[in-house]
């Protein structure tokens, strides 16, 4: 029950006083106006609770979501229940919506769309060195198909998802492999050197022995570090190879949540035949990813942001 303030003793008061000795006395008494207290006596019916202000809160906005707008998300939730934001947004955007995706994130969150997250303890990160240019950092791993996607191949069958992304543009380079040796490493470097149409200054990689040997049990800690063949690939280039610290997957972040995100942009329900089929639409799927636009971008695009680079340049 609400409580009952000062303002509302204050009405009851001037309306009581009113009815004694007359609304023009009272408002003399209490300087105020005579509709004043004509609006708060039409409003009294003896209970000290109907003098409250009614709310001020608009019924309407006039920017506010339309029905239309309202029922193309709840469709096209209904038949996309588990993708992610900023997809969703885009899928929206085919349709014909025009709003911003933080408006969108608005109205689904009202809409219950999100579960509430489970807050955890955050860790204080280290400032982040920032990129000044395409090719200064490429962060490279490999991420493993889900079993699930090849299962037409046979039981048992692998396949491993080479990923390259350069850290000031975030564009990407993506390609299928059947096994995650060096070799495959090597080749898939020769490949990312043709696709991006800049000078790579600096691979980051972690210590996987597709990359390096450095961690291999191998090695005796006596006799010096055979280099693999994407490190002589890199040496014989010109590129600085970068490993991060062992077991800390978060300093090769941006790649690693790309690799999150083609889980479920990606991966989600699909089906691979052969290697062949595996590429083809692994290559569809690199193409449009690149014309996506990210937050961390502004919402550009990485296409975009290295357009937008290379004609200030000119």
């Amino acid at each position: 029950m609400k409580s009952i303030s000062q303002d509302l003793l204050y009405k009851e008061a001037v309306i009581k006083y009113s009815y004694k000795y007359g609304v023009t006395v009272a408002a003399r008494r209490y300087k105020t106006t005579r509709q004043w207290i004509y609006y708060w006596r039409k409003r009294y019916n003896g209970d000290i609770n109907s003098l409250r202000e009614y709310s001020r809160r608009p019924h309407s906005h006039p920017s506010q979501h339309s029905e239309e707008e309202l029922k193309l998300i709840r469709d096209m939730r209904r038949r996309n229940p588990r993708l992610g934001l900023t997809m969703f947004w885009i899928k929206l955007i085919d349709r014909g919506y025009t709003r911003s995706i933080p408006s969108l994130y608005r109205v689904m969150k009202r809409e219950g769309y999100f579960n509430a997250k489970v807050k955890r303890k955050k860790e204080k990160p280290k400032p982040y060195e920032q990129m000044k240019r395409p090719g200064q950092r490429i962060q490279i791993d490999v991420k493993y198909v889900p079993q699930a996607c090849t299962k037409a191949m046979g039981a048992g069958t692998r396949l491993y998802q080479f990923t390259a992304i350069d850290e000031y543009s975030r564009q990407r380079y993506l390609q299928g492999f059947p096994d995650n040796t060096s070799y495959s490493a090597a080749v898939f470097m020769e490949e990312v050197i043709k696709f991006f149409k800049f000078d790579i200054e600096c691979v980051q990689t972690d210590n996987g022995q597709e990359f390096t040997k450095i961690l291999s049990s191998n090695q005796d800690g006596k006799s010096k570090v055979q280099p693999t063949l994407f490190e002589e690939l890199l040496a014989d280039r010109g590129i600085r190879h970068k490993r991060i610290r062992p077991y800390t997957p978060r300093h090769n972040g941006k790649v690693e949540r790309s690799h999150r995100k083609d889980g479920e942009w990606f991966y989600e329900g699909r089906k691979f035949y052969s290697l062949e089929d595996y590429k083809v639409q692994l290559r569809r799927y690199n193409r449009a990813s690149n014309t996506y636009p990210m937050r961390p971008l502004g919402w550009k695009s990485p296409n975009q942001v290295l357009s937008s680079f290379f004609m200030e340049e000119v």
